[in-house]
């Protein structure tokens, strides 16, 4: 059986795979010559660069599976695969710990400008320190907070626990959750117990009133989420975190929400488009950047790979 892991795989997959037997190719095929090319598989693995189509699901002669190494499957035309009778399959628990950290990274950062201050030191640390210090004294603290979750999946409540674990509220919204426990569990090592927190979801208008952060946890491929109307309803000062999916926030309307003072801090993992092609959402002082590395941590990839190979030798066993 032959492996294209077009956007890569933990090296510890890769052996787990080898050693039962498969042939696993990890250079990139670029998106343009992958239908001429994908015929020579039997397995397609992808991770958010390759978009696995139409084209690409009929030119796979040989197709028996497409496994996605994260979450989101909005990359994979599903539908279709399933009419062909090619099976899909994702990770959907290894990498919540690194979105809900990397969530986290962003709300400190904007909570004590530090994205400004990162930006501002090398160039006017010297002639302006007293002026930038001025500035960034004027931070907050997460501890008392309201952090409002939109999507409360996996991820979401991992988001959740730790918020909690900050001393912060936690209020959401998931069109099919209702209800979910939070497990919190400090230092299990020195015997202190677990505790849960039960979260009754409530309604996005709610949650977007009510909180002083919200961060997105939702699929792609739905289209705005948060525009102007949702950006409005915003407690004046709040801020807004999406490292979920780009094409869920209308990047035009947050630009001037944020230039409006309608709502005070973003942090963005993902774009509308990647690379970017709206700039002026990365030239603001109170945005904290990154360049979609949500699931991009040694530790997830590892989880991610070793999911992702125990899934493709249940299938094929």
């Amino acid at each position: 059986m032959r492996i294209l892991a077009n956007d890569g795989i933990d090296q510890s997959a890769k052996i787990a795979l080898e050693a039962q037997g498969f042939t696993i190719e990890t250079n990139n095929i670029p998106q343009a010559e992958l239908a001429g090319r994908i015929s020579e598989y039997d397995v397609l693995l992808v991770r958010s660069a390759t978009k696995v189509t139409k084209e690409i699901l009929d030119a796979g002669a040989s197709l028996k599976l497409v496994g996605r190494a994260g979450v989101g499957l909005d990359n994979i035309d599903t539908t279709y695969a399933k009419e062909k009778g090619i099976a899909v399959v994702n990770t959907p628990a290894a990498s919540s710990t690194s979105v809900a950290e990397l969530v986290f990274a962003h709300l400190f950062s904007v909570c004590r400008m530090l994205q400004y201050t990162n930006r501002q030191m090398p160039e006017n640390g010297v002639a302006n320190f007293n002026q930038l210090k001025k500035t960034a004294s004027a931070g907050i603290e997460l501890k008392g907070k309201t952090l409002g979750l939109i999507g409360f999946g996996r991820i979401g409540r991992e988001a959740a626990r730790m918020a909690y674990g900050l001393g912060m509220n936690v209020i959401a919204f998931d069109p099919m959750i209702s209800e979910a426990e939070v497990e919190i569990t400090f230092h299990p090592e020195a015997g202190i117990p677990t505790f849960k927190k039960k979260v009754t979801t409530i309604s996005k208008e709610d949650v977007l009133k009510q909180a002083d952060f919200v961060s997105l946890h939702i699929p792609g491929g739905q289209g705005y989420v948060i525009a102007a109307a949702e950006l409005n309803m915003m407690k004046k000062g709040a801020g807004l975190i999406n490292c979920a999916r780009g094409g869920v926030v209308n990047e035009v309307d947050l630009v001037e929400a944020l230039n409006n003072k309608t709502i005070a801090y973003a942090g963005l993992d993902v774009f509308e488009k990647e690379p970017p092609v709206y700039d002026a959402v990365l030239k603001l002082d109170n945005v904290s950047l990154t360049p979609h590395i949500g699931a991009s941590t040694a530790e997830a990839q590892k989880r991610i790979g070793d999911e992702m190979a125990e899934q493709i030798i249940n299938f094929f066993k």
